[in-house]
C-alpha cells in the first residue's frame, strides 16, 4: 500500500477537522497544515507558509513530493491555487478559479442564478452608492445587503430600517470596511423562514449530497447581533424530511452543476450552498465553494468512510461508483470566541482546558490558536470548536456544554442556544 504525504492549507477549526478524520486512514504517512494551528501541530506538522502564498506552497509541495493538496479556505481558491498546483502537475482537490467564482463574486453568482432559472431572492447589483441608496430607499424592509466579495462571512448585513440600510451603504462604499470586497455589492429582498447548510461533493460530473446541517451565523442568542463566521452547528436535522432533501436535490444542486459543466466551468470540490427554506420552497441564499467552517466538524464527526477514499475518487471522477455512509448519530459543535469578535479581540491569552471525560464523544477542534512559550493561547477570534456526537441531538448538545464549562480563556463569549431552532422545528 503506497503511503501518501498530504498538504493541507488553512489555520481554522476546518481544516483540524479534516485533517483529523484524514489522519485516520491508514494510507497517510505525514500530513502538513499550512499554515495550521496548535491542535493540527499535534496531528501533523505545521508548516509557516501562509495559506494565500500560493508561489511558496507550489515551492513546499514539489520539494517535499507531496501526494494530494487539500485547498480547503475560500481565499487561496479564489486566488486560483488550484489552477497553479495543476499547472505544475500537482494532485490537488478543490475548485479552480473559475469555478469557484461562485463564492468570491456574489455579483456573478447571482447572475449565474438569473441566467439558469435557480431559485433565489429578488436582487440587484450596484457599484454606485448613490443609485444603490436610491434604490434602497425603495425598497420593502427589511433588505439584505451584501459585499460581493469574500468577508470572513462577515460581509452580508439584514437592515431592518432605512437608516439601518443608508448607514450600511455608506459604510461599505465611503468607510470602505470591506475594502476591494465592497467595491460591488448585492442588494435583496429578505427571506423568511429557517437557514440551514446543503454540501454536496461534485467530481465535474457525479455528486453526493451530504446529511442536511445548520450553521448559527449570528454573534449572540437568537440569531442578533452581528454576522460572523459561524458560533455553531448542528446535524442532522431532524425537521429536514426527506421530500425536502430530494427538492433541494432536483431544484438546486442537480441544476447548478449541470448549468456549471454546460458554461464550461466544471465544479469539481464541495458545491455548498445556503439554503432558505421559505414557503414557497427552497430558496438559494449564497453559494460556497468550500466546506462551511463549522459545518466540516460535523461532518468529520459522522462520517463513516475514509475521507481520502472519497477524496481520491472525486479527483479520479469515480463517484458515481462509490457510497457515502454516515453514522446514524447527531452531533454538534460550539464555537468558544474572543471577547471583541467579530469585531476587533486580543490574542495571546492562556487557554486552560481542563481534564474531563466524555472518551470519543467529544473532541476539541482548534482554530485561533497557538503555542507560545510552551503555553497554548488564543490567536484569533473564533479559538476552539467543542464538538460532540449522541444517539440524538439533546445528548450531543448535553455532552458539547458540558465540555465547554471545563475550558476558559479571558473574555472567552459562545452562543448557549446552539441547536434551540433545530430541535423546536422537528
Amino acid at each position: 500500500m503506497q503511503k501518501l504525504k498530504i498538504l493541507i492549507i488553512g489555520s481554522g477549526g476546518r481544516e483540524h477537522a479534516i485533517g483529523w478524520k484524514i489522519a485516520q486512514s491508514l494510507r497517510v504517512e505525514k500530513i502538513f497544515f499550512a499554515p495550521g494551528n496548535a491542535g493540527t501541530a499535534k496531528i501533523g506538522i505545521n508548516i509557516d507558509i501562509k495559506a494565500i502564498d500560493i508561489t511558496k506552497l507550489v515551492e513546499f509541495a514539489k520539494k517535499e513530493k507531496i501526494d494530494l493538496t487539500l485547498a480547503l479556505p475560500d481565499d487561496p481558491l479564489a486566488l486560483g491555487i488550484v489552477d497553479e498546483f495543476k499547472k505544475e502537475s500537482l494532485r490537488i482537490w478543490g475548485p479552480t478559479k473559475a469555478a469557484a467564482k461562485l463564492e468570491w463574486s456574489k455579483a456573478f453568482a447571482k447572475n449565474f442564478m438569473k441566467k439558469h432559472n435557480l431559485p433565489t431572492a429578488k436582487f440587484e447589483i450596484f457599484s454606485d452608492y448613490e443609485m444603490a441608496k436610491k434604490y434602497a430607499s425603495d425598497q420593502i424592509l427589511p433588505i439584505v445587503i451584501k459585499a460581493s466579495g469574500l468577508a470572513l462571512g462577515k460581509g452580508v448585513i439584514i437592515c431592518e430600517t432605512r437608516e439601518q440600510a443608508y448607514e450600511t451603504l455608506e459604510n461599505i462604499f465611503i468607510k470602505k470596511i470591506f475594502g476591494e470586497s465592497g467595491k460591488e455589492i448585492v442588494i435583496e429582498k429578505f427571506l423568511a423562514g429557517p437557514e440551514i447548510s446543503i454540501h454536496a461533493l461534485s467530481d465535474g460530473k457525479n455528486y453526493k449530497i451530504f446529511p442536511s446541517s445548520q450553521d448559527h451565523k449570528r454573534i449572540s442568542e437568537g440569531d442578533t447581533g452581528l454576522n460572523t463566521g459561524g458560533m455553531g452547528v448542528v446535524a442532522p436535522l431532524s425537521f429536514v424530511r426527506k421530500e425536502t432533501m430530494n427538492k433541494i436535490e432536483k431544484e438546486i444542486i442537480a441544476p447548478t452543476l449541470k448549468a456549471m459543466a454546460d458554461d464550461g466551468i466544471p465544479f469539481e470540490g464541495i458545491l455548498y450552498p445556503s439554503v432558505m427554506l421559505t414557503k414557497d420552497g427552497p430558496k438559494i441564499i449564497e453559494f460556497n465553494a468550500r466546506f462551511g467552517d463549522p459545518e466540516a466538524q460535523v461532518y468529520m464527526r459522522l462520517l463513516n468512510e475514509d475521507l481520502l477514499d472519497i477524496i481520491e475518487m472525486c479527483l479520479d471522477k469515480k463517484l458515481d461508483q462509490m457510497e457515502i455512509k454516515w453514522k446514524n448519530i447527531f452531533a454538534c459543535n460550539i464555537a468558544l470566541a474572543s471577547a471583541g469578535y467579530p469585531g476587533n479581540y486580543e490574542k495571546g491569552n492562556p487557554i486552560l482546558i481542563e481534564e474531563r471525560g466524555g472518551g470519543d464523544d467529544i473532541v476539541i477542534f482548534h482554530a485561533g490558536t497557538k503555542i507560545e512559550n510552551d503555553k497554548l493561547v488564543t490567536n484569533g477570534g473564533r479559538v476552539l470548536g467543542v464538538s460532540a456526537t449522541g444517539n440524538t441531538l439533546e445528548e450531543a448538545l448535553a455532552k458539547a456544554y458540558s465540555a465547554v464549562e471545563k475550558i476558559s480563556f479571558e473574555g472567552m463569549q459562545y452562543r448557549k442556544d446552539i441547536g434551540k431552532m433545530a430541535l423546536s422545528l422537528k
